[in-house]
């Protein structure tokens, strides 16, 4: 069975990030921000991994702080913008 978005972003998360967490400590509906501290700035290298990660291009007005603040939002982002992750 293919590996789940979501565990996929958790993996890359904690890589880019270097965050002091295992990729399995963190909850699909765990608000990063208030859960692991991330920062504006970390959220746009989370952005940046999605584009190497999962090929997808994210457009200017497409980033908000809200819609990355989980790993389920991130992940249907990556879904709608690339049906077949």
């Amino acid at each position: 069975m293919a590996e789940r978005i979501e565990d996929r972003l958790k993996v890359m998360i904690v890589d880019r990030l270097m965050l002091n967490v295992s990729p399995q400590e963190i909850k699909d509906e765990d608000d990063l921000i208030k859960t692991l501290g991330v920062e504006s700035v970390q959220l746009m290298e989370i952005v940046i991994g999605l584009e190497e990660v999962f090929g997808i291009q994210l457009g200017d007005g497409e980033f908000s702080a809200k819609k990355f603040r989980t790993v389920k939002n991130i992940a249907e982002v990556v879904r709608s913008k690339n049906p077949s992750a």
